[in-house]
């Protein structure tokens, strides 16, 4: 693991973001074309700002997406397909966007899954949740299957941190359950990049940290990638790192 440690949100958001460019445009050079994973939510403004202003080829390059949550139509705010699509897919114009479709849940883990083992996956940007998930792999999280997406129940501290962050009234609205990408599939990645600002996610970086590899903690699977950078900013670093 390589840890790049930044003194603000928008430094950390401009690291991680030319990191996944450069890691982008290594991939091309060498075959012509890039399978990139994007995640979502508020730790990932600053990261997504950069990353599409910078100079890839973005029409070979082919997206996945995460999670999203399981009956929210892509018109309510708190979609994570509309999120993608006004904060890259209808920037960057990618060669394909492949979408989690929370309202079809079977066809659309059908359709991601056969889609997604056609080739691998270059660079995958992974955020961390503040109860220390990895997409909606809320603890404990299945280390087992060897599934690519899975319907998932969210836990209290993932749903109360959709309400912290603005995307929901209140804890109620949150939907209990959520398509995700499974750990297993996330590891499969050539590269992983976690871009995790803010205090409100230190602990969730304590956690991680001071842990072996635990589903308790699914942010601790991250570790044993053989290529993972970890992108933290001075409050999310806080006194571990």
């Amino acid at each position: 693991m390589e840890i790049i440690k930044s003194a603000t949100a928008k430094e950390l958001g401009e690291a991680a973001g030319k990191l996944a460019a450069e890691k982008l445009r290594a991939a091309i050079a060498e075959k012509g074309s890039a399978r990139l994973i994007l995640s979502t939510g508020a730790s990932q403004f600053e990261t997504l700002e950069t990353l599409v202003k910078e100079d890839v080829d973005w029409s070979k390059v082919e997206m996945f997406h995460l999670d999203e949550y399981v009956g929210l139509p892509d018109t309510h705010p708190a979609s994570f397909r509309k999120y993608l699509k006004e904060r890259f897919i209808n920037i960057v114009n990618p060669k394909k966007a492949y979408l989690v479709d929370g309202e079809h849940p079977q066809e659309c883990i059908a359709y991601l899954t056969e889609e997604i083992q056609k080739a691998p996956i270059d660079v995958a940007l992974i955020g961390i949740g503040e109860n220390a998930h990895i997409a909606f792999n809320d603890p404990p999280a299945d280390f087992d299957t060897k599934e690519s997406y899975i319907v998932v129940n969210l836990d209290e501290k993932c749903r109360m941190q959709q309400v912290g962050e603005g995307w929901f009234a209140g804890f109620e609205d949150v939907p209990a359950q959520a398509i995700s990408m499974t750990p297993y599939r996330i590891m499969q990645s050539k590269v992983i990049i976690s871009a995790v600002p803010h205090a409100a996610k230190a602990n969730a970086i304590k956690l991680m940290m001071e842990n072996d590899t635990t589903n308790m903690v699914p942010a601790t699977l991250l570790k044993t990638h053989p290529e993972i950078y970890l992108c933290v900013d001075a409050n999310s670093a806080g006194d571990t790192l």
